[in-house]
């Protein structure tokens, strides 16, 4: 009896974990992976290819070498830079007030500029008419008032025109990351600085701003990529003189039916889109890397 009290009981054996197989993994990814590459990988190549194929004028050299490219080039970036940066300054202006001066209403304004986000960027350039083109309500007023023929306002169908419409449609793609970002911002740190002293300009510059980079590069990236891009506005406007790469590959493709000089412009838009998208990552990454080495609580110096 006192030998089966001592005897142990048999353990069974420690169960063997399978691997799991690699190979189902990559099944799992080979569906969306054919989707990029039947979506945008193909279309992107099959444009490549048909900028190989024209001669002359159609032909990479030719089209190159047009002032009327050098031009739609020159004034796409100029178009798309100056948008970006009237919807930075005005998206950090909106953004801060939104956040920071509470006001009656302000909920519904934040859903409003939420609303711009889903509209079609013509509408905006519609509204621009019916408002201030040379028929519009607010020169139709001034005529009523002052009595000259002349309109006013005159500026729909220049570069004016199209940047402050790509201003107005593209600024809440600015405003909404920096909401986000304000939002996180502890409440603590504005409240020692004015504790301490500081002004609304000096807690703004040293405690909300730098918080708030990261969200306003995303959003200035997004913004320049889209007004690179843009071909709504600039068509609805009626701006003749305003010949960007969007519009050239329409003229070039669906008008003149030059499809290999269009492929050509295509390609040169892909390209510059690429290399814009690939300078942001870059940066955005040396920024987030340098917030991480560097994270230390920021110091308002009291005033004295």
């Amino acid at each position: 009896m006192t030998a089966a009290l001592l005897e142990r009981p048999k353990q069974a054996p420690p169960e063997v974990r399978k691997e799991p197989i690699r190979w189902v993994g990559a099944l799992w990814a080979l569906p969306p992976l054919l989707i990029v590459l039947g979506v945008a990988v193909y279309p992107v190549a099959r444009v490549l290819e048909q900028s190989t194929t024209g001669e002359d004028t159609s032909s990479w050299s030719g089209v190159l070498s047009s002032s009327l490219f050098r031009n739609a080039l020159w004034r796409t970036v100029e178009i798309a830079v100056l948008s970006t940066l009237g919807c930075l300054v005005l998206g950090t202006f909106i953004a801060l007030v939104l956040a920071f001066v509470p006001f009656p209403g302000s909920r519904v304004v934040g859903r409003l500029i939420d609303t711009v986000l889903a509209l079609p960027s013509f509408l905006i350039t519609l509204a621009f008419t019916f408002l201030y083109g040379t028929a519009g309500a607010f020169n139709a007023l001034y005529k009523d008032v002052s009595g000259p023929d002349e309109p006013l306002l005159n500026f729909l169908n220049t570069p004016a025109g199209v940047i402050a419409a790509e201003i107005t449609f593209f600024t809440p793609f600015v405003v909404r990351p920096l909401l986000a970002a304000f939002a996180q911002l502890p409440r603590e740190q504005l409240d020692v600085a004015a504790s301490l002293g500081a002004s609304p300009w000096r807690v703004l510059r040293r405690v909300v701003m730098p918080e708030a980079w990261p969200a306003l590069m995303a959003g200035g990236s997004l913004v320049l990529l889209l007004t690179l891009n843009e071909f709504g506005i600039v068509l609805f406007t009626g701006a003749k003189d305003v010949i960007t790469l969007p519009v050239l590959i329409y003229t070039r493709g669906i008008v003149t039916f030059d499809l290999p000089g269009a492929a050509v412009i295509a390609t040169v838009q892909v390209l510059l889109s690429l290399v814009l998208y690939g300078t942001y990552r870059l940066i955005f990454a040396r920024v987030m890397a340098n917030k991480g080495k560097g994270a230390v609580d920021v110091v308002v110096e009291q005033a004295k």
